[in-house]
């Protein structure tokens, strides 16, 4: 069942990620692949939060936690792109952007997986705290 809900997840994650990039495509004429960066930086984030806040819903199956994260997320945010992206831009001689590429996609990937985190916590703490359990 698990990997039927992973699969489905994976789909629908990998649709919404090219739906992005031909939406981005249609604005963004530079060579900064922001696409990528935005996708990730989202991914980063709902990751995050996701790790804190679906496993509160005891009604959810595990299953569908593991197809959110691993199937959506994970098909979602592209590790392979951003690495094939800044390879480009490195035979390209475009360090600057690469290196700008690379720090923003590390340091920006951190911040807004932890600050998705630190959301699941806090709506974790409020819900708590509604329910009378603080």
């Amino acid at each position: 069942m698990t990997f039927l809900f992973v699969g489905i997840a994976g789909i629908i994650g990998a649709l919404l990620r090219y739906l992005l990039g031909i939406y981005v495509g249609e604005w963004w004429f530079h060579e900064f692949p922001l696409a990528t960066l935005v996708t990730n930086m989202a991914g980063s984030f709902l990751l995050g939060w996701f790790t804190n806040f679906l496993p509160r819903f005891k009604s959810l199956p595990p299953y569908v936690i593991t197809a959110l994260n691993t199937g959506l997320i994970g098909s979602f945010t592209t590790f392979s792109t951003f690495s094939v992206e800044t390879v480009h831009l490195i035979s390209a001689a475009k360090w600057g952007t690469a290196i700008l590429y690379v720090l923003l996609s590390l340091w920006g990937g951190l911040l807004l997986c932890w600050m998705g985190y630190r959301l699941g916590l806090k709506t974790e703490e409020s819900t708590e705290v509604e329910r009378g359990e603080k």
